[in-house]
């Protein structure tokens, strides 16, 4: 979820790469796995820059597998992907996460998965990939691309915030929404397809309306949230973002009950992140003991906290904070895998032309 996360997947403030352990493992940001997925010992993660978890589940996993894990983090989703595909015939490492349902089918297609089927948990099945008949993903998270608004600075400029897609190419929100791309973002790719599911055929007539409005589109969600976000890092100038249905349960002040932010939530697209095996893989038993750990309940539960994304097995507890600000959507956008498999290419090349005039 997440983006981002999100994961957006995605993820909000504060998100950090994983740290080195005190059991020796090495956590890589970028570049290559170099020969280290050959040895025996060690299981190697690719995934996006976005992943996170607490220090003492590293530990954990390498004390129950045996194995040091090493973790590659390779840009947003969108990019990930991409790398996977490049190098699927000399893969980056052994497992990845964070592969989402806005780019899975691209992956599969490709054959950068192997197949690896098992009994995951109470309810991560229903959040499984149409059309994945070999079993080469596995559900991790869950959680809604919306658009966030920053409601103090409504309220100290007297204005009511938007609500809707078409609030915001109103004159009255001109220059206020900032976004990460379709073509470099999951989370925006995200939006695209929210757009595309609402406005059919119309959806380049809504984004021509947008792009006049004075949209801002980044390259990444962090860009959007932490530089241009009036509630981010940054202090930015753009009170309206696209950023996740979990990301005002991180904007409440301490020692408050309100939150400063809120999703809206008839803008919202689900996203699903997901684990598999590589093919090719130099450990595959380590790859799939890392799937399996990423569903147990301990992993599960961490990933509100760690990652802002929602959890796909049944009975993992939330913060408390998130029953009343992370809501999500009953009814959010949706397109099916088949769909974006292939017209993925022509609808980014569509969005390309209209964003760039």
């Amino acid at each position: 979820m997440t983006s981002t996360r999100a994961r957006a997947l995605g993820a909000l403030t504060g998100l950090v790469a994983l740290a080195v352990a005190a059991s020796g493992c090495s956590v890589i940001g970028g570049g290559s796995a170099d020969d280290s997925s050959s040895a025996s010992g060690r299981v190697v993660l690719v995934t996006h820059d976005s992943f996170s978890l607490p220090k003492s589940l590293q530990r954990r996993f390498e004390q129950q597998s045996g194995y040091d894990l090493v973790v590659l983090q390779e840009g947003d989703a969108g990019q990930l992907t991409n790398k996977l595909v490049l190098t699927k015939d000399d893969p980056l490492g052994d497992v990845a996460f964070g592969v989402d349902n806005t780019f899975a089918s691209r992956a599969l297609d490709a054959g950068v998965f192997a197949p690896y089927s098992w009994q995951t948990p109470a309810g991560a099945s229903a959040y499984d990939l149409p059309g994945d008949s070999r079993h080469a993903l596995t559900p991790v998270d869950e959680g809604n691309v919306c658009v966030n608004v920053d409601d103090t600075w409504f309220k100290a400029h007297h204005q009511a915030p938007p609500k809707t897609f078409d609030d915001l190419t109103s004159p009255a929100y001109k220059n206020l929404f900032v976004l990460p791309g379709a073509a470099t973002s999951s989370t925006g790719l995200a939006f695209l397809l929210a757009t595309i599911a609402k406005y059919g055929d119309g959806w380049q007539g809504y984004w021509s309306r947008l792009m006049d409005n004075g949209a801002e589109i980044t390259s990444g969600w962090e860009d959007a949230y932490e530089v241009d976000f009036t509630q981010g890092g940054g202090h930015g100038d753009r009170p309206v973002v696209l950023s996740y249905d979990s990301s005002p349960a991180y904007t409440v002040p301490k020692g408050s009950q309100t939150s400063t932010t809120s999703a809206l939530l008839d803008t919202c697209f689900r996203q699903v992140e997901y684990a598999g095996v590589l093919t090719g893989a130099a450990n595959p038993k380590g790859a799939q003991a890392l799937v399996r750990f990423l569903d147990s309940k301990q992993v599960q539960a961490a990933l509100p906290t760690s990652m802002y994304v929602f959890p796909v097995v049944d009975g993992v507890p939330l913060p408390k904070q998130w029953a009343k600000f992370a809501v999500q959507p009953d009814h959010p956008y949706a397109v099916a895998p088949a769909d974006i498999a292939a017209h993925r290419a022509d609808w980014l090349r569509e969005w390309s032309d209209v964003t760039s005039r």
